[in-house]
């Protein structure tokens, strides 16, 4: 009887450490997975700031060439002069 539990014993801790070994597996997998995860994350976070700067000179290109439009239309106005 004793060997019978012993065997039993046996089983299950030869079981256990089956688990053990399989669920380091995926833990290394998954933390590959999530290495992968942020890289991609932190080269997404750099386009997008790459981005916004572009946007931002842009924005202020534009922005200088519609000052400039403004003055040409100023300087283009003709002034009426009222003649008595």
């Amino acid at each position: 009887m004793a060997l019978d539990r012993l065997d039993a014993l046996e089983t299950r801790i030869r079981d256990l450490v089956q688990l053990v070994q399989e669920l380091k597996r995926k833990n290394a997998v998954l933390e590959d997975e999530v290495n992968t995860a942020r890289q991609r994350l932190a080269a997404q976070d750099d386009m997008n700031r790459q981005w916004e700067k572009e946007r931002v000179d842009i924005r202020a290109r534009i922005e200088k060439v519609m000052s400039e439009i403004e003055l040409l239309e100023c300087i283009e106005d003709p002034k009426e002069v009222a003649i008595d």
